[in-house]
């Protein structure tokens, strides 16, 4: 299977051509601008063209132009009012310009983001995207103007019956943002159950950093790794550890762990493993060792200022 897929991403490579098959690379590459310009230039003489105008809203929203990439997908939704997914972008633009602006003007364009996302709800049963969107929306909104958790919870029924994974995430979701913690470990529990992936654990660990209860934490990072064998959930282990100056052999392990294993798709840089190692020296009241280690975290990064700070504290 590994080997069809690179066959077809080679193919796709070597045989599409064109400004629109241009573009997409450059969004991949996430060089946006360029792919703006391509097809800004393509879109002159094919006005028309709306995978190209869907291209050119993309490439406008990584950039966070929002009023640029609202006229894209405005544009879409009008040529194409039936394309659940035109609203659905359409929707999001909307709603990333909210959170860019001040309160008072996001009020105003609230309902059209609300608007938007039930289209494409009511014209996509299946839509897993839009019925996340109008979970987060309804359970942020304050009730005064359409905030509502029982509607949000609807939404997360939706999603329970199109993808349990991603009804369970939902639901837990709902319940933590309302309170609810006994709720929301429940529902982020049997995510990690049934899904089992490094999102459904991350969530739940998450949770329980958010309800100040490491050990569990650790607990589920440490399963976690048994599951997936990922690497970078030994920095996670290490993160909790010092972050909360609990388990600190566990801890220190971990991150020696992740630095002897370490690749570029952990993610994490190692410098922030010495800066663990650090914090963690620090809590053992090692301070000979705490200096060490953090030194090494400031010549590899020397402008993380966390770094410097924590240093001046030893």
């Amino acid at each position: 299977m590994l080997r069809l897929l690179f066959v077809l991403l080679m193919s796709t490579i070597c045989f599409a051509q064109g400004p629109k098959a241009n573009a997409e690379l450059f969004i991949a590459e996430k060089q946006f601008d360029k792919a703006q310009q391509e097809m800004i230039g393509f879109l002159k003489s094919n006005p028309n063209d709306m995978k190209a105008i869907e291209l050119l809203g993309d490439a406008y929203g990584h950039q966070k132009k929002w009023d640029a990439a609202i006229q894209q997908y405005q544009l879409l939704v009008k040529k194409m009012p039936a394309n659940a997914n035109y609203h659905y972008k359409y929707g999001g633009a909307l709603g990333m310009k909210a959170l860019s602006i001040s309160k008072i003007k996001a009020f105003g364009i609230i309902g059209d983001v609300k608007a938007a996302f039930l289209k494409a709800a009511e014209l996509d049963p299946k839509h897993i995207d839009t019925r996340w969107a109008l979970v987060e929306l309804y359970i942020s909104l304050p009730g005064i103007i359409g905030g509502s958790t029982s509607k949000a919870l609807d939404y997360a029924e939706e999603l329970e019956q199109l993808s349990k994974v991603d009804g369970y995430l939902a639901k837990g979701y709902v319940y933590e943002y309302d309170n609810e913690p006994k709720l929301a470990e429940k529902y982020y529990k049997l995510a990690v159950k049934v899904g089992g992936s490094i999102t459904c654990f991350d969530k739940l660990t998450n949770f329980y950093e958010g309800q100040n209860q490491p050990d569990k934490a650790i607990s589920n990072l440490e399963e976690g790794y048994h599951k997936l064998q990922r690497n970078a959930m030994h920095y996670q282990i290490g993160k909790v550890s010092a972050d909360y100056n609990v388990q600190l052999e566990k801890g220190e392990k971990c991150l020696k762990a992740y630095l002897f294993n370490h690749s570029a798709k952990d993610g994490v840089p190692k410098e922030w493993a010495y800066y663990r190692l650090a914090q963690i020296y620090k809590h053992k009241n090692n301070t000979e060792k705490a200096l060490k280690w953090i030194d090494k975290a400031i010549a590899g990064l020397p402008k993380v200022e966390v770094f410097q700070t924590f240093k001046n504290s030893i």
